[in-house]
Formats: C-alpha cells, structure tokens, sequence
C-alpha cells in the first residue's frame, strides 16, 4: 500500500478537477468521480448500438455529453467518411482537456472533420428545426439513474425523451447511457411514442443501456 503513488492534480475549472495517475485520468465534480479512464467498454458499447445499423448515405449522429471521446472515437471508427457528428458538450474546461491533455486517450475524435462540436446543452440542439438525427447517443451525466447536477433531470424527464424523439429520422435509434438499471425511467421512455424500447445490460459492469427506436 505504502508503494501507491497519489493522484495529481492537472487542472481545476469551477466545480470540475482532473487528477491523473499512472496513465489513468479521473474527472471530478465538487469532490466526487464523475468519469474515469481506466474502463470505457459501456461507452463504446453506446457508439455500437446507435451507429452498427446505420447504412444509409450521410447518416447524421448526435452524441450528448463527450467524456473522455471514446463513446466519439468508437462511432467515428464505425461511421462512413461521409456521416455528420454533432457532439453537444456543456462543460467548456472538459472540451479544453480533451483537446489538450485528454486527447490521445481517444485518438483526439474531435479533431476529425466530420465532427461538429457545439459548447451548450444538448437541449440546445435539439430544439433546433434543422435537428433530425438518425442516431442520438445520450451520456449526460450519470443518465437518468444517478444524476448529480439537478438540471440534468429534464433530458431524462417525459418532455425530455419527447424532445429526443422528435429530433429523431424515421427509423432512428436513440440510446441513453446508465450508470444502473431505471424501471422508472424505462417506463417514460415506452411513453415516448418509440416503435419499440429494450434494456441493453452491459457485461462485467452494472451500467444499462436504454434504446428507443423510432
């Protein structure tokens, strides 16, 4: 034990602090791990499931939330050259990191020319009129299971997955990331007017996957 190295700290933005060790990056929110490095199975899992299916010419995707880009890295490994991705990232210092320090975990996804990168909520895009997806990928905070940030709730409330549903393309996929299982919430996402909704459990892990399909 006594041979552990510590965590360092690399930077602070507000409430957000990322600390390193041996390779490995955590992200913090007021004290507490919001996302860590060292496994990100259940986040290329989210790409697989939105984007495996997509055969169309110049499929659109939208990924809610950025992390550390792999749920980013893994879709564009899997999209056509000519796919459009428009990544809605609220926190502006964890766009800076991945850009920076963060970005040969991933690959640095964002610096691929099929990504649009837009610093807001996802909401934002949303309600735009020109937002019709054929796949949106949701990793906002915890997901609807554990979130930290009260503001949160809505994307994951019915009006939440309405907005979602609208944005979709005939035949979409939407897939929302989970830190844990939501009866509750997968209740609201059949109530969202979905052609069909299933709960996608992640080997090894406890995180879920909710897919609606439109």
């Amino acid at each position: 034990m006594g041979n552990v190295k510590p965590w360092q700290t690399l930077a602070t933005a507000g409430p957000l602090t990322l600390k390193t060790r041996g390779g490995e990056f955590l992200v913090l929110t007021e004290g507490k791990v919001l996302m860590g490095s060292k496994r990100h199975g259940s986040e290329d899992e989210l790409a697989l499931k939105g984007c495996e299916a997509l055969g169309m010419r110049a499929p659109k995707v939208l990924i809610g939330g950025l992390g550390f880009g792999y749920t980013l890295r893994k879709a564009l490994d899997l999209l056509p050259s000519d796919a459009r991705v428009t990544v809605a990232e609220m926190s502006a210092p964890l766009v800076e990191w991945n850009r920076t320090v963060l970005s040969h975990l991933a690959q640095d996804p964002l610096a691929d020319a099929r990504v649009t990168l837009e610093v807001g909520d996802v909401r934002d895009t949303l309600k735009r009129n020109d937002a019709t997806f054929n796949a949106i990928l949701m990793d906002v905070d915890n997901g609807p299971f554990a979130i930290s940030h009260d503001a949160n709730a809505g994307l994951y409330s019915q009006k939440g997955l309405k907005l979602i549903h609208q944005s979709l393309a005939a035949k979409g996929t939407a897939v929302i990331w989970s830190a844990g299982d939501d009866a509750a919430f997968k209740r609201r996402l059949d109530n969202a007017h979905f052609d069909s909704t299933r709960t996608w459990a992640i080997a090894g892990s406890q995180h879920v996957l909710f897919i609606g399909q439109k």
